[in-house]
């Protein structure tokens, strides 16, 4: 086993389940259930417009008998009502069922063919209107010819209000099923990112461990080759258990660098000397996987593997306010310009600026500086998260 001078500051603080508390039911929820309103209104869109036809064309009703019965028109005026409700809810369903195929057509179109299905409309609105007018209401009245439109202005305008609020209904719900769509495909995309990100490991980690274990199989030191080669199973293991877009711990993303850097340390010995000081208020935060491995690999790479007394690597954390300050300094090596240039194999501090960059968008830190032990430190603050969250 390789030893080291890591420790975790304190346990992390059991976090006991407060008692459930049992959900208040509203007394009216079975109705709400019964009428569909325990849901979004227009989850259901064959729902929503019943309950919006059936609302609009009941206030309709209403409206005109209170303004026929307050100029005492007397109660055939409630025949009269009833006659034109039931049309004009006739009506607007029979343009419901023909505006459902015409919004699929070019806006143009859509327009002329549906100012034309209200002229119609309107036009036989009004001659309906008038005829019920003339036996009902005034039955002294004998309409001919085109008075038989007089009430085709009012018409058109009721049947057009009608129009633009089915067009507007229809037309925002189709905004926001793009909106959705467009966020899905952005969060896949991002997902997609993130995972080819988190698979561009640095190979090299995996070559030299393979040629250490080749070399101490050729020398017969089997016990130190059986050593190495279970470690480095569990350290694939774990990378490939784990969704390459899922959020760990803190104190799994240590778990996961201890057993990195067992295996160095059977390459390096003593030459490499990691340190952790993890406060134990942010062991609980929660950051991509495998965020810190490939700042670990840069510094063995560049500040123990060029000494031959090798280097000291340290990995801070500690909470500062609403962010979780995460540092990776060594001591050794001359490698700031090796280290701010692109490794070859493309995985390095540009791969973890990007990752960063697709988890906490702007809502992070990221810095690479000379330190004061004569090493170089990088710096790192993300915002502080706890709980299940992938």
């Amino acid at each position: 086993m390789a030893t080291d001078s890591a420790i975790i500051d304190g346990r992390a603080a059991r976090h006991r389940r407060s008692p459930e508390v049992e959900a208040i039911r509203s007394p009216a929820a079975p109705i709400a259930r019964g009428i569909g309103l325990d849901q979004p209104f227009f989850d259901d869109k064959n729902r929503a417009f019943w309950i919006l036809q059936s609302i609009g064309w009941s206030g309709y009703l209403v409206l005109r008998l209170i303004t026929g019965f307050a100029n005492s028109r007397g109660w055939m005026w409630l025949v009269h009502t009833l006659l034109l409700t039931a049309t004009g809810y006739s009506l607007t369903l029979l343009l419901g069922s023909l505006y459902r195929r015409l919004i699929k057509m070019k806006p143009i179109w859509t327009l002329i063919l549906s100012l034309s299905a209200v002229i119609i409309a309107s036009s036989a609105f009004s001659v309906i209107e008038t005829w019920s007018n003339a036996t009902f209401v005034q039955p002294g009245a004998k309409p001919v010819g085109f008075e038989y439109f007089g009430a085709l202005l009012l018409d058109f305008v009721l049947l057009t209000a009608w129009t633009a609020l089915y067009y507007g209904i229809n037309y925002f719900l189709l905004l926001e099923e793009q909106i959705d769509q467009r966020e899905r495909l952005e969060s896949q995309a991002s997902s997609a990112q993130l995972a080819m990100l988190r698979y561009q490991l640095n190979p090299h980690f995996l070559f030299n461990t393979l040629n250490s274990i080749s070399t101490l199989v050729l020398l017969k030191q089997t016990e130190r080759a059986n050593a190495m080669l279970a470690r480095l199973s569990s350290f694939l293991r774990y990378t490939l258990a784990n969704e390459p877009t899922a959020n760990v711990t803190l104190a799994q993303e240590v778990e996961t660098l201890k057993l990195y850097l067992e295996i160095e340390k059977m390459r390096f010995e003593e030459r490499l000397r990691p340190h952790f000081r993890i406060e134990s208020e942010t062991i609980g935060a929660r950051l991509p996987s495998l965020l810190l491995q490939p700042l670990i690999e840069n510094a063995i790479k560049y500040a123990v593997t060029p000494s031959e007394n090798g280097a000291d690597i340290w990995i801070t954390a500690r909470r500062e306010g609403q962010a979780v300050r995460i540092e990776v300094a060594d001591n050794g090596g001359d490698h700031p310009g090796a280290m701010s240039a692109t490794p070859s194999t493309g995985v390095g501090i540009a791969n973890i600026r990007d990752r960063l960059t697709q988890a906490y968008g702007p809502a992070h830190r990221f810095e690479t500086m000379q330190n004061e032990r004569g090493g170089f430190s990088v710096i790192l603050e993300i915002p502080y998260e706890s709980g299940d969250k992938s």
